[in-house]
């Protein structure tokens, strides 16, 4: 993955990156976004239920992320990403035998500790080091809007195959049927993830600068408590946290076409696989124009965007007649969310972070930022339960629209607090000045 390797080389490594990046998430997150009211039927939960089940994994993962930064620091991201791609894989093969409550706790928990260990912060190191210093944008714009693109075929094929296993006549269908329909949803998620582990571990290398001795040497304390002192560091946090939940929004429009439009359990999962087709334009628009005018400022403008649209609930009639007016509210939301996916990480250069530093950094941003992991389905669960119908889609978009507000603070703040020198003070460690290894 070094700058140095010839151009097929990286393309090939970029590559793998993006594979493993969007299919390590698909069971976890996919499932439930794109197939939500066939999974709570299936598995005979509702959404508060649902919720409880996805912050299991939450609480886990905000464990996960910080450790997990050092082990990025420490070991090679080849080793780190395949035994995260196998072990999820394999929590796959029991999540298609439809488990319990119960089952369905540990599993998600057990992928809290397999997507984000070992996974996470080695993902955002190798790319780092993939891109250019001053295009860190484009890389991570690059990534995303990768990722954008296999979530959309992912879930363009799932949903045909769901499609082929789902009566065409709804009065003619069974518990047994919509059961086989998810589990072969389940099972295809399972099988590109294991495919993902084979790509990482033949095709994703170590820089060729980085010798074996530097990676096990790691970051020392001072460099961590260093970093931890970094004011940058917990902005960008509070920015991810804000992005995350509008990002998490996006799962429940399957759920809101069924209910308040009355769409059907596949065209909703059309809908949701639609929105995954938004993703690759918005991120890469997003990190190409992060590079013009600084990630932070870019942030800023998708902030004002996911607010605007989620504002539109607010203050228009919708009904059944006004579905154009939802399907523009989907689109708009799901650009300004991929949108900041695809650049926040790009903050990390832009505060001046230190390469060596970056798993740390990553740990501790992650911590704060996928926190709507615990918190968020709860919440959207027991309001959209408490408040059944428009009422409910109405509160629901307050909470974001009170999100992307903050977040849009957070961002202005990050560009003033990025403009101010921070480089080359007595506390800071020696091997910080290097850039990049």
């Amino acid at each position: 993955m070094s700058r140095t390797h010839p151009g097929f080389a990286r393309f090939v490594a970029l590559f793998s990156l993006i594979i493993a990046a969007e299919t390590i998430f698909s069971l976890p997150y996919h499932v439930a976004r794109f197939f939500r009211p066939t999974l709570l039927l299936a598995l005979d939960l509702n959404n508060t239920q649902l919720g409880l089940v996805q912050s299991a994994y939450g609480v886990v993962a905000m464990l996960a992320y910080f450790p997990g930064g050092p082990l990025a620091d420490l070991f090679p991201a080849r080793k780190l990403l395949t035994a995260s791609l196998v072990s999820t894989a394999a929590g796959g093969v029991y999540f298609a035998q439809l488990p319990s409550f119960d089952g369905l706790w540990l599993l998600f928990a057990f992928w809290g500790l397999t997507t984000i260990l070992l996974f996470w912060a080695a993902l955002i190191r190798a790319t780092r080091e993939w891109g250019d210093p001053e295009r860190q944008g484009q890389a991570y714009g690059l990534l995303d809007a990768g990722r954008g693109l296999m979530a959309a075929v992912m879930a363009s094929i799932a949903v045909g195959l769901f499609a082929l296993l789902f009566p065409d006549n709804a009065e003619t269908l069974s518990e047994q049927a919509r059961m086989e329909a998810i589990r072969g949803v389940i099972l295809f998620y399972t099988g590109v993830t294991f495919l993902a582990a084979l790509l990482t571990w033949f095709f994703v290398k170590e820089p060729e600068g980085r010798s074996q001795p530097q990676v096990r040497k790691g970051v020392s304390i001072d460099q961590v408590r260093h970093v931890f002192a970094m004011r940058v560091v917990w902005i960008q946090a509070l920015i991810v946290v804000c992005a995350y939940v509008g990002y998490k929004g996006i799962d429940y429009y399957s759920l809101f076409s069924v209910d308040i439009y009355g769409l059907s359990e596949v065209e909703a999962a059309r809908l949701s696989a639609a929105t995954a087709w938004v993703r690759p334009f918005a991120a890469l628009a997003a990190g190409l124009l992060g590079d013009r005018i600084r990630p932070s400022r870019a942030t800023s403008l998708c902030f004002v965007l996911l607010g605007s649209a989620y504002l539109l609930p607010l203050l228009a009639d919708f009904g059944s007649p006004a579905l154009p007016l939802f399907f523009l509210n989907v689109a708009v939301s799901s650009a300004a969310a991929f949108g900041l996916r695809g650049i926040y990480f790009a903050l990390l250069e832009e505060g001046a972070i230190p390469a060596v530093a970056t798993g740390t950094t990553v740990g501790i941003v992650s911590v704060v930022g996928y926190s709507p992991d615990v918190f968020f389905g709860v919440l959207a669960g027991w309001i959209i339960d408490g408040y059944p119908g428009w009422s409910g889609y109405q509160f629901f978009s307050l909470v974001v629209v009170g999100f992307s507000a903050l977040g849009l603070v957070a961002s202005m703040f990050f560009t003033r607090a990025a403009s101010q020198p921070r480089r080359g003070d007595a506390s800071t460690p020696p091997e910080f000045h290097t850039r990049h290894a």
